[in-house]
This record gives structure tokens, sequence and C-alpha cells, in this order.
């Protein structure tokens, strides 16, 4: 009987008839003379999970598994086919099969975790230099050139559930006011975010939110709460403000009438403490600040994707390329995820790819059983030698 390999195992972790009709939705193996979408899905997500360093690379180490090509739907590939693929296939297709992943991990999520912690985010990816200045200089900003991925994390699971690119110089907000809020979640997300009226279609929809309030906000205080002594350290001032000002931004009407908490954290190892915003008014500053800390993971998720994944160096220079490479970075690490999940496996998912990276092809199945045979085999073995200086 043939045992499946290891990558084939965190393949499995897609439906291929889900897959299929995404493809078939957007047409987009029209044409594709023998190289289809499966194909460099499969070409991208080998090379995302190999560190391969260039399309010569990928190439060669992919095809020297050609008996590993049928089970897996595929065959061996040509770096010129790919190339082409990149740069002219619908990104489309690469964009919805994240989403059809992310939606397996957010109906696991719902099952296991005891609260919806949902991070907001975004990271810019610098792209400077020949290919990419013709598309990249005419919308970058001060500080970057290139491209930026906007993320939705969810905090308790440690997957993103929700993406989106767009160019550096489209401000986090206007990509924030597309998400569909969730009725009891619990929304981290940092200045970039500051717009009252969508605080309060959060508020309107029974969700939650903690964010910094900028230092120049003008508030009222209604009211101030005690600070328990175990917690005189952290939380500086717990207080209910409401907006003083009806018209902010040159009047433009603010809609969010309601109060909120304004809880001022300590950072020792800055001039300034934190001064953070919610409309949660029942649990205490402790726990606001608590959350309001977990944001940090989205940023060690930006952080680990672009030093483990293929995601700062590319195999293409044009947008497409970029995007699609991009989009297969998020693929391959909701993959790895849902095959840590569906594995049991208790180490970190660095260890897991590290692992996955050195036994890609490898069936695991039939190297235990071969383990277990020359276990069972060695008494015997050892009572035939006998000792060596009998």
């Amino acid at each position: 009987m043939y045992r499946i390999s290891r990558f084939h195992q965190i393949m499995k972790a897609l439906p291929r008839g889900a897959f299929d009709r995404v493809v078939q939705t957007h047409q987009a193996d029209k044409n594709s003379k023998g190289f289809a979408c499966w194909d460099q899905l499969l070409a991208m997500v080998y090379a995302q999970l190999s560190g391969a360093s260039s399309l010569r690379v990928l190439e060669t180490g992919f095809n020297s598994q050609c008996t590993q090509h049928y089970h897996l739907g595929t065959a061996p590939i040509r770096r010129s086919t790919l190339a082409d693929a990149n740069g002219r296939r619908k990104t489309e297709v690469f964009a919805e099969t994240a989403k059809l992943l992310m939606s397996q991990t957010q109906r696991s999520l719902r099952r296991d975790s005891e609260e919806l912690l949902y991070l907001l985010d975004s990271t810019s990816i610098s792209l400077k230099g020949p290919g990419f200045d013709a598309w990249t200089s005419g919308n970058r900003t001060r500080n970057t050139q290139g491209i930026k991925l906007h993320v939705l994390y969810a905090g308790n699971d440690e997957v993103p559930v929700r993406h989106s690119i767009t160019a550096p110089n489209v401000n986090d907000i206007d990509e924030g006011r597309k998400l569909t809020i969730e009725p009891k979640a619990i929304y981290i997300f940092d200045k970039g975010y500051c717009d009252y009226n969508w605080w309060n279609k959060i508020d309107e929809q029974k969700a939650q939110f903690v964010m910094r309030f900028k230092y120049n906000a003008a508030l009222t205080v209604e009211s101030t709460r005690p600070i328990p002594a175990e917690d005189t350290d952290i939380v500086l001032k717990d207080e209910i403000v409401r907006f003083a000002n009806k018209h902010p931004r040159g009047g433009r009407k603010n809609h969010y009438k309601n109060s909120l908490g304004r809880i001022t954290v300590a950072r020792p190892e800055h001039d300034r403490p934190i001064v953070l915003a919610t409309n949660d008014l029942v649990s205490p500053a402790s726990v606001i600040a608590r959350r309001y800390k977990d944001r940090w993971g989205i940023e060690l998720f930006f952080k680990w994707i672009k030093q483990h994944l293929k995601i700062k160096s590319f195999l293409g220079r044009t947008e497409n390329a970029v995007r699609i490479q991009i989009l297969t970075a998020l693929i391959t690490y909701l993959l790895l995820a849902l095959y840590r999940k569906t594995q049991s496996y208790t180490g970190s998912l660095w260890i897991l790819l590290a692992e996955v990276r050195a036994t890609l092809f490898q069936r695991p199945a039939v190297e235990a059983e071969r383990y277990r045979r020359r276990k069972d085999t060695m008494p015997e073995q050892a009572a035939r030698q006998g000792g060596l200086f009998a």
C-alpha cells in the first residue's frame, strides 16, 4: 500500500475540489498549456517550505522528486513556465484559496477558544530596484516603497483570518472599515485605526475594542475608578470619559456618544505612559492592559513570515508575481498551522517547519514501519552476533 509524503499530508488540508471550483469560477486554467493553477500552487508552496532561493533551485529540487509527482497530481516543472504563470495568472485564485483556508481555521477557532480575540495591523514590504521601480515608485510614501499587507489575526489560535494587499500609501483605517465586525469579539489595534465613527460601528455590533488614544484627544472625565493595590505598578489611571468635541477634524460629525474607558498604563522604559481607549467598561484595567499587550502577537506573526518564509526576496519582479508569492506565503503558513493541529504537534511552528523542510518528501508512515521492524529484529541480531569480546 502506498503511503503519502509529508508534503502530500500538508497539502491535504486544502480540499482539491474546493480549489478547483475557485479556478473554474475565474477561468484561470484557460490556455494554461499543461501547467494548471494546481501545478503552480504546489510549486510555490514547495518554494516556501523548502526555502528555495531562486527559480533554478526551485526547479531542480522539485523535479528531483519525480516519483512523488503522480500522487500530488502534478508533473515536473520548468522555471520559465512558472515565471510566466506568476507574471500573468490571476491572483484572485490564490487570494480566495487563502480565504478558504482562513475560514477552516476560523471554524476551529470558534469551537476551541473561549473568546474571539482579533489583532489588526499591517506591515510594509520594501521593493526597490530594476523591475520593482516601474510599479512601486508611483505610490510610495516617505518611508516605504513597495507593498503593504493588512492582516486580521486571531490572537488565541495564532492564525490570520482576514487579509488584503494594497499600495503602501493606503491608510490602515481604510482597510479596517471594510471588516465585518463579529458580535462579542474583541478587536485590538493601534493608533493607525483611529476613527471615532468606526469605533461607534464596532460598539453598535456589540463587539469590544482596545486601542491607543491620541494624546491630543479632547475628552471629558466623568468618573475615576479605584486601582487595586496589586496593579498600581502597571495601571496609573482608570477613568470613564466621553468625547468633548462633537465635530472633530474640521467639522466632521462624531457619532460616538457613549462613555469610554481611558486606561493609563506605565511604561518604565519610555518617557510617556500608554493611554488606552476601550468600550469595555466591565473588565478590570489590568485585563485591558494585558489585552493590548497581546497585540504583540501580530507583530511576531509578521516577523515570523518575513524570517522563515519567502516574503522579503522574490522569484519575480512584476506586481502580479509579488502578490502571488505573498499569498502563497500566507497559504503555506495556514497549511502548516492546520497540519500542526491535525497531527497534535506540541512543538513551535518554527520547529515544525524545520522538520518539514528536512523531510519534505519522506513518507512518515513508511519510515515508522521500517523503524519498528528494525527494532523488533535487533534482539535476534544481537543474539546471533554474540558479544564482541566473548
